[in-house]
């Protein structure tokens, strides 16, 4: 078995894996519409972006070329410089994708592959240039194919902005026709508006996707390409038609048509267009295989690819099992829903948990922003303002079950606009990313919807900003990954490839595991809290707050004795991670009081006591840790024994003081109180004690300046934890709810 087989072989493993991977990050284009409207059940979506995958693969075969000839000119490379630019792209495309997957950042796998290709032809290229001396650097052109690597690179920056303003447009201008309570205006416009965005939707599956397949010859491609309106006008009357009567007879709701069909659509075109981002890499490298081994005796140093340059039909057996691939991968990926978090959190109507903080940019650009709303209100005619307001006044929504991200009609929009963007750039033959153009137009639309108030413009902006740098650096991490790869492959050979192998192989397993036990975790812990009753839910927390902290406080002073660096970095992320959730909580809640139940609000002004308290124990663990990491982050040394001993009886008994508050939260019992509230004042007369023992030995000369005041830090901070939860015990024995409620909520949190 030769060493270029055994690289086919590994191709085909990459190729598995990054199909996994790919649609794990591209199922975000064409089922969150969907998803976020709530068009329909999850499975029927499912099943429809699925049978759209399965078909659209099967049409991918024309899109194949890209990964043989769009970058570079193959007939100036040899068999075995090929098969290393190809190995190194697979390599470094799987662990990219996987990375931003676990991220839950959607990035273009069509830039990734784009510059990977890029990157890793560019490496060897300048190997050849180096060995060559009859080669000068300004001939590279020769290798690469520059006019297209510009072309893509430019029809993608181009995109991001024309899908932006395009979606915030056509969104503003459908808002302001139908506003939000648009039953009424479909009952007279159905027909004809749904005919008009099914229609677009269709000539972007005749452009887009059927364009690129086997079937399609050269003369009915041009006969689509010059009979655009005809078959635009054609498809408008007989969507409109079909509409009205399926209105009439069946009461079909016309924006769940577009959205489902649009759904469709857009997976269609994914498959076919974005396949050969995941396989043609290594169909190429399959492709060169064959061509070399049809050849007895072929020297793979010198053996030409040239062959490449022509068409090269792809196998529809191949197809089918890719597709049968993304299919499975779309039902079972939990990342792929993790992608889908980050786009809809941003897109929601409504303020509330944000995935995102704020930055200066950030908070720049909404000023600026409302400075510009400020000075045109001055222009602007007050009737109209109040006639564009009145337009989009938005519905109450009634109860939790009824929550959207966004509705129908924006949905709709979201798919129509999209597909037309796509289309219309490849009818002239421009690039695009398709995870561009779809991301962009559900933020534009989003922020015509005015779903970017002061409540969260912020953080959404933060969310566009940080997704778009991603994709700066996926074509910059690209770029350089592979041409290292490539290098490496290059010279090391089979040691190298084996290496790189295992580790993207390590790296994949490693991320897979980490984010399912994350995902575990994170389901477990939403449905310990999630119950329609108020008082469960506070009691449950927080229960389960006052049990953590005197934990992670613990861990903490072991790490700092131990100067346990990595520990402590850990206790960081997770102090910071808690102080983000209980904000997260205090937000929400004020979201969720309109559609609390009657007898739960009651109960409200409870609930949001208990948040302070449990929002200042995270700032003041979060201090604490935070201080004993930088101290150790610093190379300061850890704690003396003696100060250890001390802390560790402290942390002992303040342990069992919460652990004392807990039960009696729990239980509702609080006949002890009195008893806790005084051990706590003998604990801080304790703390008191050690303060002044650390005063005598900084006078000493036993401890460093550093030390004695971390040390005093961790003092005043267990300090202000001890304070708190008196004042959470006092609250919670003062409130005295209904016998009969707290019954039907220990009722509901034992069956849950």
């Amino acid at each position: 078995m030769s060493l270029y087989f055994v690289m086919v072989i590994m191709l085909f493993f990459l190729a598995a894996s990054d199909l996994v991977v790919g649609v794990t990050n591209d199922a975000v284009n064409f089922i969150n519409s969907a998803r976020g409207a709530r068009a329909a059940k999850n499975w029927i979506i499912m099943l429809i972006a699925s049978i759209g995958v399965f078909i659209g693969a099967t049409f991918s075969s024309g899109m194949m070329e890209v990964a043989r000839k769009g970058i570079f000119h193959p007939q100036e490379f040899v068999f075995s410089e090929v098969m290393i630019i190809y190995l190194a792209v697979m390599l470094t495309d799987i662990i990219l994708l996987d990375t931003y997957n676990s991220l839950g950042l959607p990035t273009s796998t069509t830039v990734s592959i784009v510059f990977e290709l890029l990157g890793a032809a560019v490496a060897v290229s300048l190997i050849k240039i180096g060995s060559d001396p009859m080669i000068s650097l300004s001939e590279m052109s020769r290798f690469i194919n520059s006019d297209k690597a510009f072309l893509i690179i430019s029809g993608i920056l181009l995109s991001v902005i024309i899908a932006f303003t395009v979606g915030a447009l056509v969104q503003f201008l459908t808002r302001l026709f139908f506003t939000f309570k648009y039953k009424k205006k479909l009952k007279r416009y159905g027909a004809l508006w749904g005919g008009f965005c099914i229609s677009l939707i269709t000539y972007f599956i005749l452009i887009k996707g059927v364009n690129g397949a086997s079937f399609m010859t050269k003369e009915a491609s041009d006969w689509i390409q010059h009979h655009t309106w005809l078959i635009l006008g054609l498809s408008f009357l007989g969507w409109a038609l079909i509409i009205e009567v399926a209105t009439w007879l069946f009461k079909a709701n016309v924006p769940r048509m577009v959205i489902l069909f649009g759904t469709f659509a857009l997976a269609f075109a994914f498959a076919g267009n974005d396949l050969v981002n995941f396989i043609g890499v290594p169909l190429a490298g399959f492709k060169a295989w064959q061509g070399f081994s049809a050849v007895p005796g072929a020297d793979p140093g010198t053996f030409s690819m040239a062959f490449m340059s022509g068409k090269v039909k792809t196998e529809t057996y191949m197809l089918l099992l890719a597709g049968l691939i993304m299919v499975i991968t779309l039902w079972t990926s939990k990342k792929a829903g993790h992608v889908s978090k980050t786009e809809l959190s941003m897109a929601k109507q409504d303020a509330g948990e944000e995935r995102f903080g704020s930055t200066g940019i950030s908070r720049s650009i909404v000023r600026a922003a409302i400075s510009a709303a400020q000075f045109f209100q001055r222009y602007v005619p007050q009737r109209v303002q109040n006639f564009v307001s009145s337009r989009f006044t938005r519905p109450v929504t009634a109860n939790a079950a009824e929550e959207q991200s966004f509705d129908m009609i924006r949905a709709s929009m979201n798919l129509t606009i999209a597909s037309s963007l796509i289309a219309l750039a490849t009818s002239f033959s421009l690039p695009l990313s398709t995870t561009y153009v779809t991301f962009m137009v559900s933020m534009g639309t989003t922020l015509a919807d005015r779903a970017w108030g002061r409540e969260s413009a912020v953080y959404r902006v933060t969310g566009v900003f940080t997704v778009i740098g991603g994709w700066f650096m996926t074509a910059l991490i690209a770029f350089t990954v592979s041409m290292i790869f490539a290098v490496l492959i290059y010279f090391g050979k089979i040691v190298a490839i084996v290496i790189l192998f295992a580790l993207a192989v390590f790296l994949f397993s490693r991320a897979f595991f980490r984010f399912n036990k994350k995902e575990k975790a994170s389901q477990e812990k939403q449905k310990e809290f999630e119950d329609e009753n108020i008082f469960t839910i506070c009691n449950n927390y927080t229960t389960h707050i006052l049990q953590l902290v005197p934990e992670m406080l613990g861990r903490s002073i072991d790490a700092l004795h131990q100067e346990d660096r990595k520990e402590l970095k850990k206790l960081k992320n997770e102090a910071e991670g808690l102080l983000l959730e209980t904000k997260n909580r205090r937000n929400n809640f004020a979201v969720r009081l309109p559609g609390l139940e009657e007898e739960s609000v009651e109960y409200g002004h409870f609930y949001l006591q208990m948040l302070h308290y449990i929002r200042e124990f995270s700032h003041s663990l979060d201090n604490l840790i935070l201080a004993c990491y930088e101290h150790v982050d610093n190379n300061h040394r850890g704690t003396i024994d003696v100060q250890n001993e001390e802390l560790k009886i402290l942390h002992e008994k303040l342990k069992n003081i919460f652990e004392s508050v807990a039960v009696m939260v729990k239980e509702q019992d609080f006949e002890q109180k009195e008893a806790i509230k005084r051990t706590q004042l003998r604990l801080l007369d304790e703390i008191g004690e050690y303060q002044k023992n650390q005063v005598e030995r900084i006078k000493s000369g036993v401890t460093s300046t550093r030390n004695s005041v971390l040390y005093l830090t961790i003092l005043t901070g267990s300090k202000d934890l001890l304070i708190d939860v008196i004042r959470l015990l006092k609250v919670q024995s003062k409130f005295l709810p209904d016998p009969a409620y707290i019954d039907t909520a220990f009722k509901k949190s034992k069956k849950a």
